[in-house]
């Protein structure tokens, strides 16, 4: 007994003293690094106030809310997940979903295998000029918004004057109302992406194949590789941890769709929602035409949710491919 009480009471000094040593070092830390920690103050207030300091709205999801009375105000929803459930029993939530996983999978999958045969592309090119030049044509429809590239989309797609209908009229084939048809979308929407994305996406993976020792090319030569060799077995080889650390982190974020593509791209058309409305339109639209801000709430909440779970499954599978990510 008097030995228990007696290991009770070392344990309590040992906790304390590591919790007093814990301070120490913080503030050892602090006066070590001050000016970094002093610079990194007006990013810490921009993301208390933007990021945390709203989370508070996360109950309006839990809520029968309106205005007069505010989100404090307002009763509880009775039962407390009628919100969710309204959602979940909503066909067009789950076509929202869907859709969201859907095509965010295929630009995953599409977009890095552009970047990836772009980068090696540019790479095997000895023109420095007409490198820098490719380089800069692929990497500027990465800074336009959604907005200008929705116009050239419509301006290509028009069934009166677009470049594509004029084309199958030259050819003596019907023309075709694209913003009509959804079932052209998919794909349509899978080209823009890869336009827009495919020179940043490039510039990230050569910068990962100019980090390669020239020694292992210059080995493969003298052992008489060819040009495909050394790209298959040296330089996909050594961009495979590049590759896997960023897919997985495009999968944790699988659940938040690009809202300027989705609206401005598909100009918002009803009749395309069956394969381009995703979560962000659908919740914009519900907030927009009812009002609802409750369901409009717990759709955002429900989104938040699956993206932390696909990131924590993300990072354990980042972690198996390669270790210490």
């Amino acid at each position: 007994m008097v030995s228990e009480v007696a290991a009770k009471k070392t344990r309590g000094k040992s906790t304390g003293n590591n919790i007093l040593n814990g301070i120490a070092g913080f503030g050892k830390e602090l006066v070590k690094n001050w000016s970094l920690y002093l610079m990194a103050i007006p990013a810490m207030v921009l993301l208390i106030l933007f990021k945390y300091f709203p989370m508070f709205g996360i109950i309006i999801a839990f809520k029968d809310y309106n205005f007069r009375d505010g989100i404090l105000g307002s009763k509880w929803m009775d039962p407390l997940f009628e919100n969710f459930a309204i959602l979940v029993n909503s066909e067009s939530a789950w076509q929202a979903i869907i859709n969201t996983v859907s095509l965010n999978f295929l630009f995953i999958i599409t977009s890095t295998l552009a970047s990836l045969a772009l980068a090696i592309m540019l790479n095997e090119v000895s023109g420095k000029t007409f490198k820098k030049l490719a380089q800069s044509i692929t990497f500027l429809p990465f800074f336009m918004s959604w907005i200008v590239v929705g116009l050239f989309v419509s301006n290509i797609l028009s069934y009166d004057n677009g470049i594509i209908n004029k084309l199958l009229e030259s050819l003596g084939r019907e023309k075709i109302m694209f913003y009509m048809e959804p079932q052209y979308w998919t794909f349509i929407l899978m080209l823009v992406n890869i336009w827009k994305g495919v020179g940043y996406g490039a510039v990230v993976y050569l910068a990962a194949i100019t980090g390669i020792d020239k020694s292992f090319y210059e080995a493969a030569r003298i052992d008489g590789a060819t040009r495909w060799q050394e790209i298959r077995f040296i330089t996909l080889q050594m961009l495979k941890p590049t590759v896997i650390i960023l897919v997985l982190l495009a999968f944790g974020r699988i659940m938040n769709a690009d809202f300027g593509m989705f609206y401005y791209v598909t100009s918002d058309v009803p009749m395309l929602y069956p394969t381009t409305d995703v979560i962000d339109t659908f919740i914009y639209r519900g907030l927009r035409q009812t009002g609802d801000i409750g369901m409009s709430s717990a759709a955002g909440f429900f989104q938040s949710i699956i993206s932390f779970v696909f990131v924590i499954v993300c990072n354990k599978l980042a972690n198996h491919f390669e270790e210490g990510s």
